[in-house]
């Protein structure tokens, strides 16, 4: 995929993108089979390619430049913004929303936070996008003395990109190198945007983790159900549940579904899909995922674990190792955690696996496996 950005040398976000798809993905696979070599007769399933442009869901975009002129993109090594609206891995409905979300920060005043200085206030602006073509735009400000002047504002961005069912703004006071602080001030009526992936609805809060690449999503979910219900288990645990993805996914009459995750965002998230969806078998709790196994009195028939890129960790690992679970789907975001983390559970070995493209142009991607006891 041909990138002015790129070739200009303004943005080497996608570190391959000198590479054909066709090269990336073997060396992604390569990469998985070499760290799982420990562990012969793996059945590898076809890798799920994705499309190499429009990909990306969400866009957190760092504001630079003016109130007259700003940028929507990077920052230099000198604080100063480079403007990204036309990146092609965002979705084609992010990019055409982008020019509305610039004309609302001149209209608001917004002044763009300047990092040297440590002046300014709008610091990011992260947009989402449904399936459906729904967007979700929150603005990253350092204090709420900006909020009326939003407020009076939003009716024209909401004229001007009436996708937008969800806005909100975040509030981030600290000059630190993270994308969102903690406090969150929806200003729409509508504080969920949809995500519908195969047969099922996600709603998605404004600060809920979601797979960025929802194409590729759907094919991880589709995976961990066809495995789910070839195993037939009678109650399943989705640590690191997020909005509960896997959890609604994989739900079924008769099947005890339960869902671990500290982010309480998520847990809201995953609530209010699972009522919408009125999946009276599925429950989920504010936990961590390591501290609630580690507690737990009974131990279902299988565990799904999502973690992030640390992996699940020894304790966990330890756990699994002694538990009296049958089965496990482990999807990792980094296999060589994944490679660590099934060498801490010697009783165990992967029977099933498969790469998935979630991050084209990068070296990251997603792999599913299915785990048996030795």
């Amino acid at each position: 995929m041909q990138c002015s950005y790129f070739d200009a040398g303004l943005c080497r976000s996608c570190t391959l993108l000198e590479q054909p798809y066709e090269q990336q993905l073997a060396g992604k696979e390569a990469r998985v089979r070499e760290l799982l070599a420990p562990h012969p007769g793996i059945q590898w399933l076809p890798t799920v390619p994705s499309a190499e442009g429009g990909f990306r869901n969400k866009a957190k975009m760092m504001v630079g430049g003016t109130i007259a002129a700003p940028t929507l993109g990077l920052l230099d090594g000198r604080g100063r913004g480079i403007d990204l609206r036309g990146c092609a891995v965002c979705t084609p409905g992010i990019r055409a929303a982008l020019p509305a979300v610039a004309s609302f920060i001149t209209a608001a005043g917004l002044e763009p936070y300047d990092v040297p200085t440590r002046r300014g206030q709008l610091k990011n602006v992260i947009l989402t996008e449904s399936p459906a073509g729904e967007l979700m735009v929150r603005f990253v400000v350092r204090t709420a003395d900006v909020l009326p002047a939003i407020r009076a504002q939003l009716p024209s961005l909401l004229a001007a990109e009436p996708r937008a069912t969800v806005v909100s703004v975040n509030l981030h006071p600290e000059h630190k190198a993270v994308v969102e602080g903690d406090t969150e001030v929806v200003l729409t009526e509508n504080d969920t945007l949809t995500m519908r992936l195969g047969t099922v609805d996600l709603r998605l809060r404004p600060q809920s983790f979601f797979q960025t690449n929802s194409a590729v999503a759907a094919a991880l979910y589709a995976q961990a159900v066809e495995w789910t219900d070839a195993l037939q288990p009678r109650s399943v645990w989705d640590l690191y549940c997020g909005v509960g993805g896997f959890a609604l996914h994989c739900a079924a009459p008769g099947r005890r579904v339960l869902g671990i995750e500290t982010s309480a965002e998520a847990i809201e998230s995953a609530r209010a899909s699972a009522t919408a969806a009125a999946a009276t078998d599925v429950r989920f709790e504010v936990g961590d995922a390591t501290g609630f196994a580690l507690a737990a009195d009974e131990h279902p028939d299988l565990v799904i674990v999502n973690p992030p890129r640390r992996g699940i960790g020894t304790e966990l690992a330890g756990w699994i190792e002694r538990s009296e679970v049958r089965h496990v789907i482990y999807s990792s975001c980094n296999a060589v955690t994944l490679a660590k983390d099934l060498a801490a559970m010697p009783s165990w070995r992967p029977v099933r696996a498969r790469v998935l493209d979630m991050f084209p142009h990068t070296e990251h991607f997603e792999v599913i496996t299915l785990l048996e006891r030795v």
